[in-house]
């Protein structure tokens, strides 16, 4: 099975890779178009900043491509919400994958939200051998507004979207490579889609 981490220079693609590693999957890193196209899991990754990640994925052409991709697609963290509708994170448009808008945590928390919290309200097979209350590791200071498309809320202020899927698109806001056996079982659970 070929895994490929989608390198736009915005990730902690390391983690993942050493993540994947432990379940016996070699996982790539590319940009190439025809590379990714040909991948049996795609993994979208992110850390950092919305506007400067989308203005990266242009220059790319992966605008165009992630949308489009057939085999299942996992976004991870700013991956997951560049996957959305858009975000207030300087007033980016997103790839419109998930209908839903990323919003900005109010002032009455800190940001941003860090550490561990728990996912709840699961209707995936992502989550087979995930309990309700499971706990994962976020670092985030914008949230996926709750939709049709969740599969997973966490609250913290508000409760939000954690988890999304449409079709053969999946995106999580905390970090399964984090998250210990749990977050492992997720990514197993991904590659076993």
């Amino acid at each position: 099975m070929k895994v490929t981490i989608i390198d736009y220079g915005a990730g902690n693609i390391k983690s993942i890779q050493f993540a994947l590693k432990r379940l016996g999957v070699d996982a790539v890193l590319s940009n190439k178009i025809e590379e990714i196209t040909q991948s049996d899991r795609v993994i979208f990754p992110g850390v950092g900043e919305a506007s400067s990640a989308m203005k990266k994925i242009k220059q790319r052409q992966l605008d165009v491509l992630i949308p489009n991709l057939k085999q299942p697609v996992l976004g991870i963290c700013l991956g997951m919400q560049l996957m959305c509708t858009s975000t207030e994170e300087n007033n980016t448009k997103g790839l419109g994958i998930f209908n839903t808008e990323v919003k900005k945590f109010t002032p009455k928390v800190k940001v941003p939200h860090m550490g561990w919290n728990t996912i709840n309200n699961l209707s995936s097979s992502l989550f087979n051998g995930i309990n309700e209350e499971e706990y994962m590791y976020l670092v985030h200071s914008y949230y996926a507004q709750k939709c049709t498309e969740m599969i997973a809320t966490t609250n913290y202020e508000i409760t939000y979207a954690s988890a999304l899927q449409k079709n053969n698109f999946y995106g999580v806001q905390f970090h399964p490579e984090k998250s210990g056996n749990k977050g492992q079982q997720i990514l197993k659970n991904f590659i076993e889609l």
